[in-house]
């Protein structure tokens, strides 16, 4: 049986994979493992060990205490047609992603005018 913070560990994963747009392979690369084992880890199929965890952090480029965050509080409500976790939809982390890559006075504009269109503002 998967517990519930080997789980929440594995999302924080690939969440942080698919932020940094890394694939499974390349993040195994970097670790020195194969890429089954990450989706194992993703899962939480299989518990990520300290020193595993200290690697895929450095890989990744956050703090081990990165994985930790959240784990505990209640899960998000599901909002109108988001989903519950926003973080957990590819689509949604590849539009937060291009949307960081844009210049920030652009990306100011691009907010005001998606802000607009969606009847909120």
């Amino acid at each position: 049986m998967k517990h519930p913070v080997d789980v929440h560990v594995g999302k924080r994963i690939r969440h942080r994979r698919w932020m940094v747009g890394m694939t499974q392979q390349q993040l195994a690369e970097r670790v020195g493992i194969k890429f089954q084992q990450i989706q194992k880890y993703e899962t939480g199929m299989n518990r990520v060990s300290a020193s595993r965890m200290w690697d895929i952090a450095d890989a990744l480029e956050v703090p081990v205490s990165f994985f930790f965050e959240g784990v505990g509080q209640s899960q998000p409500q599901s909002v109108g047609d988001m989903p519950e976790d926003i973080l957990a939809d590819k689509e949604a982390l590849e539009l937060v992603r291009s949307y960081y890559a844009i210049p920030e006075n652009q990306r100011r504009r691009l907010f005001e005018l998606a802000r607009v269109l969606s009847d909120v503002a």
